[in-house]
């Protein structure tokens, strides 16, 4: 992909802000993995607040956070609950299987959420002949749902049906802050109900790098030596953690104006002749849209728009996704609208 000047493939493409930068710069450090960097521990301390829990560490990245989560909560052979459209299952380079050894059972749902009932089908009867049933994972926002929530009586209603069958839960929390924003429920609220929850600095936060995962003392314990096992623990880190504290500052209430932008894009490409929201109404940042009707793939059109200075990723050859963030104004979001209205047009 070469970078446009309205980049909306998503919400990682954002920069660090002046600011951010400033504080990055002027951050005290120390060495991170003796508990002696002041802007780490500081991120931390306050991460674990918002979320309620008593610990949390600092990562590299969300994907490290979700696969450091189940090797803790798991063990080879065991089974892990998620729904089909999942990022554990899909993007994280097979890491269950081959970092925990766990299977995971994917299970059906509309828009990223599956239900009790499903859940409960999919446990199986305690037996030396099947998978031993360890841990539920639930992504908030769900990414291939477009972006949309679990609500909280849906998080409530699978949680308690996991803690009858001595479950654990596991919260994937790349979006957490969206969800948190489009909701009005608080980080803490949403993270009562699960043992181990992360939140990603890198996605509509505008960190450089990083993410928190949260629990408690005994889970960050055994995060620590699998963190420092597989090369996650870091020296000076201050800087990065800095970006993190900034952007909890910030850059949370402010996602409002991504999710509005990604409402009026929507509205503007849902008006072109032959394509269709999936799901048809936006609730966070992400729009999804499927382009079949048009009779054009997905791939001409984005690479269309990339020529134009545009970037909207083609997912499969019908759809595209669009991710709304902080380097992406409402007044580009009208420009994309209308090119991609006009490319549509001329393609057809």
């Amino acid at each position: 992909m070469k970078e446009g000047r309205i980049n909306l493939y998503s919400d990682t493409q954002t920069r660090p802000s002046a600011a951010m930068r400033e504080a990055m710069m002027q951050a005290p450090v120390g060495d991170e993995q003796s508990l002696a960097d002041p802007s780490v521990n500081l991120l931390c301390e306050r991460t674990a607040a918002l979320m309620g829990k008593e610990a949390a560490v600092f990562l590299p990245s969300g994907t490290m956070c979700n696969e450091i989560a189940l090797m803790v909560h798991c063990r080879p052979g065991d089974e892990i609950f998620a729904h089909e459209s999942a990022h554990i299952t899909h993007f994280e380079g097979g890491g269950p299987s081959a970092l925990s050894g766990a299977h995971v059972r994917s299970l059906p749902g509309e828009r990223g959420v599956f239900s009790t009932r499903a859940l409960q089908q999919a446990i199986r009867p305690d037996s030396r002949y099947f998978p031993r049933a360890r841990l539920v994972e639930i992504e908030q926002t769900a990414n291939l749902a477009g972006g949309t929530l679990w609500s909280l009586e849906e998080i409530k209603a699978v949680t308690a049906l996991a803690r009858e069958h001595g479950l654990s839960v596991h919260m994937d929390g790349a979006r957490l802050a969206n969800a948190v924003v489009a909701s009005g429920i608080s980080f803490a609220e949403y993270a009562v109900h699960c043992d181990s929850v992360w939140l990603d600095l890198s996605k509509g936060l505008g960190c450089p790098v990083g993410a928190v995962l949260t629990g408690s003392a005994a889970f960050i314990d055994e995060v620590w030596r699998w963190k420092q096992r597989i090369g996650g623990a870091m020296r000076q880190a201050g800087m990065l953690a800095a970006a993190g504290i900034y952007a909890l500052e910030h850059n949370i209430e402010r996602l409002a104006e991504d999710h509005a932008n990604a409402k009026r894009f929507g509205a503007l490409i849902r008006a072109v002749e032959g394509v269709r929201l999936t799901p048809a109404e936006v609730e966070t940042n992400i729009v999804f849209f499927d382009v079949a009707a048009t009779g054009v793939d997905a791939d001409t059109i984005s690479e269309a728009l990339e020529n134009r200075g545009i970037n909207v990723g083609a997912f499969t050859t019908t759809t595209l996704r669009a991710c709304t963030h902080l380097d992406v104004t409402a007044a580009q979001v009208e420009e994309a609208g209308a090119a991609f209205a006009e490319v549509v047009e001329q393609l057809r």
